[in-house]
C-alpha cells in the first residue's frame, strides 16, 4: 500500500531555485525549509490518516447540531494549538509571519492530505481576512483573536436557493435595529463549514440587503453574523439541512437560515452597499484555493499512484515499466508540478503586489482566475489517470484513489463556475485591460526563452514562440468581435481562450524550472539531485510536445469556427 509522501524537492526547487524567496531580507532558506518540513511530518501524521476515515464517518445533523466526522476533533485542536493556522500572519495578532508562497506550500499540502478537513480553517482564513482587511478596530479586536488560536471558525454566505451565480438575486435582507445592528432574515445555501461541533461559535459573513437598496450587486451589503452574540446567547442562525454530496463527505456543507424566529443581529462590515466588493477579498482567496485544492490533491495522487506502479507487478514485470503506465505517470507529474509552479508563482506576485509592484497587482487578478480554473479542471484530471493507473482497486475504494477524484470535482464548481472564471478572464482581465498585463508576461516568457540554459531545448522554445504568436491572432480576432459588438462569439470562446492562456504561462514556468535546472547540474550533489534536475528538463519536454501542442487545436477553434451563435440550436 502506498504511503503519504511530499515532494519537498520539488516544492523547495520552486521556492529557491526559481523563485528565489531566500533573496528577500530576513528571509533564511533553511528556516523555512524547517517550518515546511515540520508542517509536513504534522499533517502526515495528524492529517492524513483522517482522509479515508472523515470520507467514511461523514457529518450528521441531529437535533438542530452539526457534528463533524469524529477523527477530526483532535488534529484539528492540534493543527490550531502547533500554531499553523497563524503562518503566513504577522506576529502582532499572534501570526508567524512568513513569505506567502511559504504558506501556500504548507496549505497545499495539507490540502493534498485530506480537503475536506483544509476547507474548515480555510474558510476561517478568509473570513478573517476581510476582518482583518475593512473591519473597524473593535470587530478586529473582537474576532479576530478567537479566530486565530482556533476558538472561532468562519464562513462567507452568498448562495441562495435560485440565486446560484447570479449573486445580484440575493433577497436576504438586514433591517436597522439600532446603532450599526441589522435583524438578519433569509436563507443561504452550499455554505462550507456553515455549522458543526469544530469550534464554539461560528462567525458568518453574511450578503443582504437593506431597505431601498439599489437591485443587484450594488445593493448588497456585508454583515458579521456569528452563530452565538458576544453576550453568549443564541443569535436565530440555524443549520436547517446537511447537502448529501458527490465527495467532501467530511466537510460541513449545510442550508442556513437566518432570523427564522425574527431574532437573528448583525452588525455591518465596511460601507453600506459595498458588499460584494469587501467579499470579494475573501472569495478571490477562495479561488486561488480552489486551484491549490486541485495542484494539492494532483500532486498527492500522483506520489501515491507512482509508487502502487512500482509496486504492482503484471506479465512478471512492475507496471511502471509498461509504455503506456510511464506515459500516463510522465503526463500526471508534468501537469502537476506545472500547476505548483503556477500557485507558487502567483503566491509569490502577492509578496510583490505587498511591496508596491503594480504589474504583480496586475498579475494576481490575471493568474487567479487561470488558477481557479485550470488547476480544479487538469488537477480532476490527474486524478482520473491516478484511477485508470490503478486499475479495478482504483475505482474501488480500497486505495482510496477514487476520493480524490470525488473530492476534486466540486473545485470546478464552487467559487464561481470555471465557465464564470472564463468569462471573467477573457472580458476583464484581458480585453477590458487591453491585454496589457497579457502583453507583460508575453515579455517574461521571451526573456526566458532567451536565457543561454534554453538553447537546450530548441524545438520547445519554437513551439512556445508559435504560440505566443498565435496568441496575438486571437487577441486580434477578438478585438475585431468586441468592437462589432460580438461578444457572444468571444464568450462562447473565453473557456478555450483561459486553457490557452494557460498552457502557455505554465509552459513558460516548467521552461523557467527546467532553466534552473540546467544551471544546477553541474554543482550536484549525488545521484538523487542529478535524477532529479532531468526529471526537470523532462518535465518542460513532455509538458510542451503532448500538452502545450493542443494550443493548436484550440487556436483553430477560437479563430475559424465563424457560425452564426444565433443561428445554432442546442
Amino acid at each position: 500500500m502506498a504511503q503519504f509522501k511530499t515532494d519537498l524537492k520539488d516544492i523547495y526547487f520552486n521556492l529557491f531555485n526559481v523563485l528565489k524567496i531566500q533573496q528577500t531580507p530576513g528571509i533564511v532558506e533553511n528556516d523555512m525549509k524547517d517550518i515546511i518540513n515540520e508542517c509536513n511530518k504534522f499533517i502526515e501524521k495528524e492529517v492524513y490518516p483522517t482522509r479515508t476515515l472523515g470520507d467514511h464517518e461523514g457529518v450528521s445533523l441531529a437535533n438542530g447540531k452539526v457534528t463533524a466526522p469524529k477523527s477530526f476533533q483532535a488534529p484539528m485542536k492540534k493543527y490550531y494549538e502547533n500554531g499553523w493556522h497563524a503562518i503566513g500572519y504577522p506576529e502582532d495578532i499572534g501570526g508567524m509571519p512568513v513569505p506567502h508562497p511559504v504558506s501556500l506550500a504548507c496549505q497545499s499540502i495539507m490540502n493534498g492530505a485530506n480537503v475536506a478537513f483544509s476547507m474548515y480553517p480555510g474558510l476561517s482564513r478568509g473570513a478573517m481576512d476581510v476582518i482583518l482587511k475593512v473591519g473597524t478596530q473593535e470587530q478586529k479586536d473582537t474576532y479576530v483573536p478567537n479566530m486565530i488560536s482556533g476558538l472561532w471558525g468562519g464562513t462567507m454566505c452568498l448562495t441562495e436557493p435560485g440565486a446560484g451565480s447570479d449573486v445580484g438575486a440575493v433577497i436576504s435582507t438586514a433591517t436597522p435595529a439600532g446603532s450599526n445592528v441589522y435583524k438578519i432574515k433569509g436563507i443561504k445555501i452550499f455554505i462550507s463549514s456553515g455549522d458543526n461541533d469544530l469550534y464554539e461559535n461560528v462567525v458568518h459573513l453574511v450578503l443582504a440587503k437593506t431597505p431601498g437598496a439599489p437591485a443587484g450587486t450594488k445593493g448588497l451589503s456585508l454583515f458579521i453574523v456569528p452563530k452565538i452574540r458576544l453576550d453568549g446567547k443564541t443569535n436565530d442562525v440555524v443549520c436547517t439541512k446537511i447537502e448529501e454530496k458527490m465527495g467532501i463527505h467530511g466537510q460541513a456543507t449545510c442550508e442556513m437560515t437566518f432570523g427564522s424566529k425574527g431574532e437573528c443581529e448583525g452588525v455591518l462590515i465596511g460601507k453600506e452597499f459595498e458588499g460584494m466588493t469587501n467579499m470579494f477579498i475573501l472569495m478571490n482567496e477562495a479561488r486561488l484555493l480552489c486551484g491549490v485544492q486541485g495542484e494539492a490533491q494532483a500532486n498527492m495522487v500522483y506520489m501515491l499512484t507512482e509508487q502502487y506502479a512500482r509496486e504492482r507487478s503484471q506479465f512478471g514485470k512492475e507496471i511502471i515499466t509498461l509504455p503506456d503506465v510511464k506515459r500516463t505517470l510522465l503526463k500526471m507529474r508534468s501537469m502537476s508540478r506545472a500547476m505548483r509552479s503556477l500557485i507558487l508563482y502567483t503566491g509569490d506576485q502577492f509578496d510583490k503586489a505587498h511591496a508596491g509592484d503594480a504589474q504583480a497587482e496586475a498579475e494576481i487578478a490575471f493568474l487567479t482566475p487561470i488558477c481557479k480554473s485550470y488547476c480544479s479542471d487538469e488537477g480532476f484530471n490527474v486524478a482520473v489517470d491516478a484511477i485508470q493507473t490503478h486499475g479495478g482497486y482504483g475505482f474501488c475504494s480500497e486505495y482510496g484513489i477514487e476520493q480524490f477524484a470525488r473530492d476534486l470535482k466540486i473545485a470546478s464548481i464552487y467559487e464561481g463556475t470555471n465557465a464564470i472564471q472564463a468569462m471573467d478572464f477573457t472580458m476583464r482581465k484581458v480585453l477590458k485591460d487591453n491585454a496589457k498585463t497579457f502583453m507583460g508576461i508575453g515579455a517574461k516568457i521571451q526573456k526566458t526563452m532567451a536565457r543561454k540554459e534554453a538553447a537546450e531545448f530548441p524545438e520547445e522554445v519554437a513551439v512556445l514562440g508559435k504560440n505566443l504568436q498565435k496568441a496575438q491572432e486571437i487577441l486580434a480576432n477578438f478585438g475585431a468581435l468586441a468592437k462589432a459588438n460580438n461578444f457572444d462569439a468571444i464568450l462562447f470562446n473565453s473557456q478555450a481562450f483561459l486553457n490557452f492562456s494557460a498552457n502557455l504561462v505554465v509552459s513558460w514556468l516548467l521552461l523557467e524550472g527546467a532553466c534552473e535546472a540546467v544551471a544546477a547540474t553541474p554543482s550536484a550533489q549525488g545521484q538523487e539531485d542529478k535524477d532529479y534536475y532531468q526529471s526537470k528538463k523532462v518535465d518542460f519536454r513532455f509538458f510542451v510536445q503532448q500538452q502545450l501542442v493542443r494550443n493548436a487545436g484550440i487556436a483553430q477553434t477560437i479563430l475559424n469556427f465563424k457560425e452564426d451563435l444565433s443561428q445554432l440550436n442546442v
